[in-house]
């Protein structure tokens, strides 16, 4: 059993830094999959990079290079110092998502092949493996665009030498073989959500989801000609999303109280499609991250001895906090999207200007971030919350966002409701089509603020560098940023690797090296 680990372990631990993999990895994966437990222990290893990936400098690249966050803080990534030869946070995106696939790509065949578990058994790992695959290459995509792919095991030098050497693929086609593969093996799983797989593990909620995302970028990065095929392709997945949160529940989004499926304290709640799992126990075996220590309110009056935070006690926050600089959201969001005064419930969990009525002394005009975020007790920096990624009020955004692009006003609106509902406002009164466009992306501000996906959705509708040099508060942002900056460079070290058959042609427009 001990050489058994030993090979296993080899077989999940790949290359740090590059598309050229650890030799270590070279194996027959015949020789673990030799139980249900065993494979379940090999696709658990597929889920360890993402917790690399989500953490509090994502959350900077996600939110504050967007129009609704700013952080002013050490990192550079905030005010977007980086190139190809100081890539930032992108090198350890580059790493980690890749160091995903390769764990996936050895995982599949041999689930497939494995003549020791039962076919239901097959499917449910199949569609987990294959839909984190996806997950991890929609990262790179989103994060990079352009990007090498491939799906295979490495099982030999010949395979490893040739993935080493490939250059960029178009995005578009990378997502058309993706929706491909997790069409095939979406409808074959169990049709539940992903609070009610055990251990909340991710299944076809999250394929559907991700076949949604990926075919709502490609309408509107591929040929014009493509556009009505890839918006059907999102509204089919989309459905399937609708459906196992909605009608085969008996449930509408009204079921699901924003207050407590939103806020990352409470874990796994049933409107989840995918969190980031934390666990924190004092003196015990924890795995947590750091983003609530910037997302609670701090300042110099706040005295963590008495749990007074920016001049007001908070008893719920402790008093073993060790905080630091917060983000803060801008003042087209605070102002504009959600305003303090207005009738949108979210933002009593988005926003906090005061608390238990007593106003903060550092929110002339811009709040901090609210409880939706904070972590109760938390010790140093210590942050055990589940981090929101997907939930069900994402699709149903999606779905009024492709029948909106697809001129169905009627159907687009009733979906938009649906979300403006639950946050207790009223139906939208359509005007004119550009304005109903703008309401429904400003919709998806407000409903998945701090959710790690604006920027990904402002690059997506083409509008990034306009909208945040308008919006955002941190001028060193603004003065900083350029076009190219939509996506982060592949890392100079990762072009080396592959004998410059990567390029980053678009930083070396604007002489960036």
């Amino acid at each position: 059993m001990k050489k058994l680990l030993y090979i296993l372990s080899a077989a999940l631990c790949m290359a740090a830094c590059s598309l050229k993999e650890d030799t270590s990895s070279l194996s027959v994966p015949g020789n673990f999959f030799r139980s249900y437990k065993e494979c379940q222990s090999i696709v658990n290893g597929c889920y360890i990079p993402l917790k690399s990936i989500y953490v509090q400098t994502f959350f900077t690249v996600t939110e504050c290079q967007s129009d609704l966050f700013y952080i002013n803080y050490g990192t550079l990534d905030c005010r977007l110092d980086v190139s190809p030869t100081l890539p930032r946070f992108g090198s350890t995106v580059w790493t980690q998502a890749y160091r995903g696939v390769q764990r996936c790509n050895f995982a599949i065949p041999g689930i497939e092949n494995s003549a020791f578990i039962s076919e239901s058994q097959r499917i449910q790992l199949l569609c987990e493996a294959k839909a984190l695959r996806a997950m991890y290459y929609y990262t790179l995509t989103c994060m990079f665009g352009d990007v090498p792919f491939y799906m295979e095991d490495v099982t030999d030098f010949e395979v490893m030498d040739r993935i080493a050497v490939l250059p960029r693929m178009s995005a578009v086609a990378t997502r058309k073989a993706l929706i491909e593969d997790l069409q095939q093996i979406a409808p074959l799983a169990p049709q539940t959500r992903t609070s009610d797989n055990e251990g909340a593990r991710a299944g076809a909620a999250l394929a559907w989801h991700l076949i949604g995302k990926m075919a709502l970028w490609n309408a509107f990065k591929d040929d014009a000609a493509m556009k009505d095929f890839w918006l059907d392709t999102a509204i089919e997945a989309l459905d399937h999303v609708d459906a196992i949160y909605g009608k085969s529940q008996g449930l509408t989004l009204d079921d699901y109280d924003y207050g407590y499926n939103a806020t990352f304290r409470n874990k796994n709640t049933p409107e989840s499609i995918l969190e980031i799992q934390h666990v924190y126990v004092r003196g015990g075996v924890s795995y947590v991250s750091n983003l609530a220590a910037f997302m609670t309110p701090n300042s110099g009056a706040t005295n963590i001895a008495r749990a007074v935070y920016d001049g007001v006690e908070i008893p719920e926050l402790g008093v073993d906090a060790d905080l630091h600089t917060s983000a803060r959201p801008t003042k087209y969001f605070s102002q504009g999207l959600q305003p303090r005064n207005g009738k949108d419930i979210r933002r009593l969990y988005n926003e906090a200007w005061d608390y238990g009525g007593q106003v903060f002394a550092s929110v002339n005009s811009n709040p901090w971030p609210g409880p939706k975020f904070w972590c109760p007790d938390m010790v140093k920096s210590n942050d055990g919350n589940n981090y929101k990624v997907y939930r069900y009020s994402d699709a149903l955004l999606m779905l009024a966002e492709c029948y909106c692009e697809k001129q169905d006003i009627e159907t687009s609106m009733k979906y938009l409701n649906m979300v403006r509902h639950r946050a207790g406002l009223p139906d939208y009164v359509y005007r004119t089509y550009p304005r109903f466009v703008e309401e429904i992306r400003n919709e998806r501000g407000r409903e998945l603020f701090g959710e790690f996906q604006r920027k990904f959705d402002l690059v997506r509708w083409g509008i990034w560098y306009d909208s945040v040099y308008d919006n955002t508060d941190l001028e060193s942002l603004r003065e900083a940023m350029l076009p190219c900056h939509e996506y982060y460079p592949i890392p100079e070290k990762e072009i080396t690797y592959s004998k410059n058959n990567l390029d980053n042609k678009a930083y070396e427009a604007y002489n960036l090296l």
